[in-house]
């Protein structure tokens, strides 16, 4: 894939790098295409990206990996940005309260220290 990219990604302090560290090859192999999907596609297909409801406008990026199942929390500044925040392994159908919490407050944050 040498495509132009049509988004750039921005990885906010070091909670996404953080876990990727953590993972084996060939999951980080996996993460890293889906990224870079993320960058080249003009729309991103709903299984890789999608907005998640009653949130402050954060999107999670998901990635599958065998039988386990990865998100990522996300979200624009301005319209070509996207700024990775918190990772985690998604064990259940709902996304953990406490992980959510987390992003929200990561990306007040961002805004508040972009704004100084």
């Amino acid at each position: 894939m040498s495509e132009k990219p049509v988004r750039e990604i921005f990885y906010y302090k070091d909670y996404y790098l953080n876990f990727f560290e953590t993972l084996q090859p060939e999951v980080k192999k996996k993460f890293n295409w889906i990224l870079q999907l993320i960058t080249i596609l003009e729309r991103i297909p709903k299984k890789y990206f999608k907005h998640i409801t009653d949130s402050n406008d954060l999107y999670e990026i998901r990635i599958e990996f065998g039988s386990n199942i990865y998100r990522v929390f996300s979200f624009f500044d301005k319209d070509q940005l996207i700024i990775l925040l918190n990772c985690f392994q998604k064990k259940t159908e709902k996304i953990p309260l406490k992980e959510l919490q987390l992003a929200e407050k990561l990306k007040k944050q961002y805004f508040d220290e972009k704004s100084k």
